[in-house]
């Protein structure tokens, strides 16, 4: 049966997600989520990428990325997947697949949804219940906008400096929001049926350009 033709349009932004096989850890040490940064970094500038939001749990990897087009996203997802099964099977071992199929993208439109999206990505080690607080996770990049920690992987989201001209009153804002989010699950997590992330003017859209549901009954892929 043929693959279905992954949807994308020109300078999308997209909320990726790629797991291991089987669910297994691809992640064992500090230097292993390093390294995915790493190669993720070369990417980014090789294909012109923008990345504004990320966090890496310890099976799984979501992005929030903007790409020129879809064969760019997928040129780029391809080297980066690559490149880290390669470096994994180097000092891991094991044989066969190392990811869980095609990595999954899911459109979202830019404004508010974008910074909603983003603050989905960074609660999962709270929702996932490894520690209570986002800022406490390492592999992610809700310190960079709530507490200004540099990241030079991270393009900030245009939503986000828009929140104010302050750099301090931006911060403390996307803090209660993402504090907010914890209350506001269901909304966010309708896009994974849907395969896009906006208001429905903008769902009804893209259906209309030949976006199809991804998942018609057994709901989002699991978290854990």
């Amino acid at each position: 049966m043929p693959r279905r033709a992954r949807f994308t349009i020109e300078g999308g932004i997209y909320h990726i997600l790629s797991r291991g096989n089987n669910q297994q850890v691809i992640f064992h040490e500090d230097k292993d989520y390093q390294q995915f940064l790493d190669i993720l970094s070369f990417y980014k500038k090789e294909y012109k990428l923008e990345i504004y939001h990320y966090v890496l749990m310890s099976n799984h990897v979501h992005l929030i990325v903007k790409a020129p087009d879809g064969k760019t996203l997928s040129e780029a997802m391809k080297g980066i997947t690559w490149k880290y099964a390669k470096y994994y099977r180097k000092n891991y071992g094991g044989i066969g697949h190392f990811w869980q199929e095609r990595f999954k993208s899911f459109l979202i439109q830019e404004g508010r949804y974008l910074l909603e999206c983003g603050r989905y990505i960074e609660l999962n080690p709270v929702r996932a219940g490894i520690l209570e607080e986002p800022k406490l996770y390492s592999w992610s990049s809700y310190r960079t906008y709530a507490e200004g920690e540099r990241n030079n992987l991270i393009d900030l989201s245009p939503e986000y400096l828009g929140l104010s001209d302050s750099t301090t009153v931006r911060q403390e804002k996307y803090r209660e929001f993402v504090r907010d989010g914890l209350k506001e699950r269901r909304r966010e997590e309708r896009y994974f049926r849907e395969g896009v992330f906006g208001s429905r003017e903008f769902v009804e859209e893209m259906k209309r350009k030949g976006l199809v549901s991804l998942w018609s009954h057994s709901g989002r892929p699991r978290e854990k």
